[in-house]
């Protein structure tokens, strides 16, 4: 692929390319090579529009229904940059195969890798079948941006992400915003959008589990540090905040009033929505649910261990009203630049701190607890497209 003009003139064409990105990024074994990939449709809550200016009115099947251009370029761009996360985080995680813990963890990252080239694979599907040359350009060049070369579309999926407890951070976490902003597009006004969540999300939960489950996991072997395993934390989480998007954020206000794109509880908030504050809105209630799963986690550390947390909201960001400002991790509090600079080291990781990561990973066989009796996770991959509609196979 590298240097090659193409134009995209079918879906198949597009599918060639997809097959050659997986060549030249090193992930094209075997159960990824054999796997089915294919564009799914579920259900959706309800076939009128939500919430927003056409609220009550039927959702659009295509493009032609939609009242302006303006809407129709923000639809796009929401279904480019969803795509582009998904392609992202395959090329990020793609050498932990040599070093997966167990067989049952590098069955669970060929899934995750799957499941991400599927989503995908399905938001090139709706650019491709919906907006003309434009979106065949933009599905070519969402295989033509790489991670690794730092040209992704968000600072998280630019990331590296090369050793295991970056992976289960990685999935419990950055995953997890994946899903609120996936269940965001699933109240879309543009019904084939919102019909690609249904699978999508059964599929992400997978990926949120293996996270979650995974640092569990350390934490009851007992052999990462705390502090160590606390800085990969508070890496991750305060990536995951950014990835809400800026504050004050016109964007978000024109995609709500148009109907595209929801509140993560849009169906069950009867509230009127504070259109200038949607991003941060549903930042906390992602920072809500992070500070109960940290506390999960925390509950399998030995005991006399130091409780793991959740960074504060405001720490290590680089973008909306906190960038560039200094603050404490654990406690909020506003720090002087100097301060902050002299402790960073002992909040996020560092060269020293991945090599320490590095060495117990592999001298301690028991850096990781088992999961003995778990299921093969590529013989159950199947079972959360059943019943799938409007599947068509490529």
């Amino acid at each position: 692929m590298p240097g090659k003009v193409m134009k995209i003139g079918t879906f198949s064409d597009w599918v060639g390319l997809f097959k050659e990105w997986r060549e030249e990024i090193g992930v094209n074994h075997d159960d990824i090579k054999n796997f089915q990939f294919d564009t799914l449709y579920g259900s959706i809550e309800t076939e009128e529009i939500s919430f927003g200016y056409y609220k009550g009115r039927p959702k659009w099947e295509n493009l032609r229904q939609m009242p302006t251009q303006n809407m129709k370029d923000a639809l796009m761009n929401l279904i480019v940059y969803q795509g582009d996360t998904e392609f992202a985080s395959v090329e990020q995680q793609r050498y932990l195969f040599q070093t997966a813990p167990t067989d049952w963890d590098r069955s669970a990252l060929t899934r995750v890798m799957i499941e991400e080239m599927r989503h995908g694979w399905q938001m090139c599907a709706l650019l491709i079948e919906h907006f003309g040359t434009t979106g065949k350009v933009e599905a070519q060049k969402m295989l033509e941006r790489k991670a690794y070369e730092n040209k992704r579309l968000l600072g998280s999926f630019n990331e590296e992400c090369d050793n295991w407890l970056d992976f289960f951070a990685y999935t419990d976490f950055v995953d997890r915003d994946g899903k609120f902003q996936l269940q965001m597009l699933k109240y879309s006004a543009f019904a084939p959008l919102g019909r690609s969540m249904s699978y999508m999300l059964r599929e992400e939960a997978f990926h949120m589990g293996t996270g979650n489950t995974g640092l569990a996991r350390i934490t009851e072997a007992g052999v990462v540090p705390d502090w160590l395993m606390q800085k990969y934390l508070n890496k991750w989480i305060s990536s995951a905040y950014d990835l809400f998007g800026t504050d004050h954020s016109s964007s978000a206000h024109w995609a709500y009033v148009w109907g595209l794109k929801g509140r993560y509880d849009e169906l069950k908030n009867a509230t009127n929505p504070d259109l200038d504050n949607l991003n941060d809105y549903n930042r906390h209630l992602y920072r809500d649910e992070c500070v109960q799963l940290v506390k999960r986690i925390s509950a399998g550390q030995k005991p006399g261990s130091e409780e793991l947390y959740c960074p504060d909201i405001k720490f290590n960001r680089n973008i909306g009203q906190w960038k560039g400002q200094f603050f404490h991790p654990k406690t909020g509090q506003p720090l002087e630049e100097k301060e902050y600079r002299q402790q960073l080291d002992a909040w996020l990781p560092t060269a020293a701190d991945k090599k320490l990561l590095m060495e117990i990973i592999q001298n301690e066989k028991s850096w990781i607890a088992p999961r003995p009796g778990a299921k093969d996770p590529l013989l159950t991959i199947g079972e959360v497209r059943k019943n799938a509609i409007n599947a068509s196979v490529q």
